[in-house]
């Protein structure tokens, strides 16, 4: 709010000699009011503006428990893993590993893609309508349609020698080709020989008792 100081007489001026001439008025800002509208638009926004939240991924981890009842079961048909080995390596096979090693497989980050669409279609095109399943996604404001893959797990299996990145981005995989249940677990001893021998390493050495 501006106000004006006149600090004259409050008379009119007269021209001529002996006559003082009026001082000029002066203008005096007062923010007292902008102080309580600065105040009460900060309020606004603050509870009018929508407050970004981080980007989080869901990753599954599985519970140390050795009673097999109480373990997550996973359908051999519809199960990929994938192992992430040194200098960007990727291994992977579907199913259960056979004895021989015969499924075991060497890819890469562009072509291991192609390989998590392919078991994906694979398993969606076995899928036999599970009402009860479509219900629950129902319930829980997921997609029905979901339910079509739900035979389908990736199981992802870093070595010692991964790097961080390269686990990071196979976890991006996930969610750009919409994976729904994926897992990140330790390789076994059959996993690691398999991957040792493809990446030309000699295999780890024993722990001493």
């Amino acid at each position: 709010m501006a106000s004006l100081d006149t600090g004259g007489d409050g008379g009119g001026h007269k021209k001529g000699r002996g006559v003082k001439k009026a001082k000029k008025l002066s203008t005096r800002v007062d923010m007292t009011p902008m102080v309580d509208l600065g105040f009460l638009l900060i309020t606004f926004f603050i509870f009018t503006a929508t407050m970004s939240s981080p980007t989080t991924m869901d990753l599954n981890m599985p519970k140390d428990n050795k009673n097999e009842e109480d373990q997550t079961k996973v359908k051999q048909s519809g199960a990929l893993t994938i192992m992430v080995g040194k200098d960007n390596n990727l291994f992977y096979y579907e199913g259960e590993l056979a004895p021989d090693g015969s499924n075991f497989q060497s890819t890469n980050f562009k072509d291991v893609r192609e390989a998590i669409i392919k078991k994906k279609r694979q398993v969606e095109a076995a899928y036999v309508k599970d009402a009860a399943c479509e219900s629950k996604a129902i319930q829980d404001g997921k997609d029905p349609a979901d339910c079509r893959q739900k035979d389908f797990f990736v199981l992802i299996k870093p070595t010692e020698d991964a790097n961080y990145k390269n686990v990071i981005d196979l976890l991006d995989e996930m969610t750009i080709n919409k994976v729904a249940r994926y897992a990140l677990i330790d390789p076994f001893d059959t996993e690691k020989d398999l991957i040792n021998a493809s990446q030309g390493t000699a295999p780890a050495a024993p722990a001493a008792q």
